[in-house]
């Protein structure tokens, strides 16, 4: 795709801009960006990803003071909250287990949910669908049970059943 500015390179960057509702798509090339003054990602005056998730980890949850995140250290790596949140990455897996009570509600805010649910290989998609199916059974059984609607939750077992049969045939 060329530049629909120039006309003579080739298109590298692709905006779209959604205004009052009115969605509108750019295809230009760095040069003409450049001299629009469009914020170009991965340059200095750029938007990068990382300083969104940073805007977005400087959020506390519980009201915590900053100095929290300052002397909260991992005992691993001795990397602070706020080290992570400047560079955008942890210094060692045990980063993670460390700061799990403020990764979960920064990992809800930005993908709806902290389990990764992605997308399914087609040749292995029945079986995985039929296995989201039963969680998914079990857990309004559950809640079913919970509310004391024994007979529902009798029926949706039965249910559970027969999708693991499928499952163990298949």
């Amino acid at each position: 795709m060329q530049c629909q500015e120039c006309g003579k390179r080739p298109a590298t960057l692709h905006f779209t801009k959604i205004v009052n509702g009115e969605k509108a798509e750019l295809h230009i090339c760095e040069s003409c960006a450049r001299e629009k003054g469009e914020l170009i990602p991965g340059t200095p005056s750029g938007f990068s990803i990382h300083n969104l998730l940073s805007g977005l980890m400087d959020f506390e949850p519980s009201g915590a003071a900053g100095t929290k995140a300052q002397t909260h250290r991992c005992e691993m790596c001795g990397m602070t909250y706020s080290q992570f949140s400047k560079l955008g990455r942890f210094g060692c897996s045990h980063c993670y287990k460390h700061f799990a009570e403020r990764l979960d509600p920064l990992l809800k805010r930005v993908h709806g949910n902290t389990v990764h649910v992605g997308k399914v290989p087609k040749r292995a998609g029945g079986r995985v669908k039929t296995k989201r199916e039963i969680d998914r059974l079990k857990r309004e059984m559950q809640g079913r049970i919970e509310r004391e609607d024994f007979e529902t939750a009798a029926q949706l077992r039965d249910r559970i059943r027969d999708l693991e049969k499928e499952i163990s045939n298949g």
